[in-house]
């Protein structure tokens, strides 16, 4: 059992949903993100979503696409992200952290050693959206093996046909992608979110997770309340994009995670 199971497991004992927070490692720099990373879990966050930067983000919006340049030009590397890691679990050994991102850099490094490399630091699960299922045998497969998660993204466009066949070696829970779009670039509705939702959990037994266009305690509460739990990424990194302190960013992430918790 990852810790990813091991919380879901938890939650579900308490009745509870599940808050999951999106920050990018190395924004706007790498101490100043260690330091939010490590206030996220008393602000509430049952699982941290670790972005790592990539200069051609193809799922993200301005404003996360913009953390991620400002991580570059600090100077985060994937090795920094997984140091962030390493460090966060010296204080913290039951948060979940998943490291979301794309494939090129873990290809450059090599997929064994990236595998082995993000074992050792206390990453639990992986999101690469640029891998569909047709690639499972390129990383997903291997992930699992090295006793990590892969969990896959699931979105309005995922018919009956292609349902199946994104569930297939899913792990973790299930990201459901809210709006057709990038990250920050609409507000989710609860109307539509609900169904698809229960589409998905009649397929799997694994829980289901919303993210993409929430970004008040309100919709964090209405979309939670619809699946296992919910994301905030762009609404958290625009805090950080602001200059605000550890303190003020996990402040704000404190309100979000209630909301979503009194679902």
């Amino acid at each position: 059992m990852t810790r990813i199971d091991a919380k879901f497991a938890a939650l579900k004992a308490e009745n509870k949903k599940a808050f999951v927070a999106y920050m990018m490692a190395g924004d706007p720099d790498y101490d100043k993100s260690l330091e939010i990373m490590k206030a996220l879990p008393a602000a509430g966050v049952d699982v941290i979503e670790l972005g790592q930067p990539f200069t051609d983000p193809m799922a993200d919006g301005p404003t996360i696409q913009l953390a991620g340049q400002r991580a570059l030009e600090a100077g985060q590397t994937l090795q920094k992200t997984l140091d962030m890691a390493t460090e966060f679990r010296k204080a913290d050994d039951t948060t979940p952290i998943v490291m979301m991102g794309y494939y090129n850099p873990i290809y450059n490094r090599g997929v064994d050693k990236f595998l082995a490399d993000a074992k050792a630091a206390g990453i639990d699960g992986l999101i690469v959206v640029d891998l569909p299922p047709e690639e499972d045998d390129e990383l997903c497969i291997p992930a699992q093996a090295a006793g990590l998660n892969f969990i896959r993204l699931a979105t309005p466009t995922t018919d009956d046909k292609r349902l199946p066949k994104v569930l297939q070696n899913t792990s973790g829970f299930v990201y459901y992608v809210s709006i057709t779009g990038i990250t920050g670039s609409a507000e989710a509705q609860a109307t539509d979110v609900g169904p698809e939702v229960a589409r998905i959990k009649a397929k799997t037994d694994l829980p289901v997770i919303v993210g993409f266009g929430i970004n008040t305690p309100e919709a964090a509460e209405t979309i939670a309340s619809t699946a296992d739990g919910c994301v905030v990424g762009s609404a958290i990194v625009k805090e950080i994009a602001a200059g605000k302190s550890a303190e003020e960013v996990a402040a704000f992430v404190k309100t979000l995670s209630d909301g979503a918790h009194r679902a």
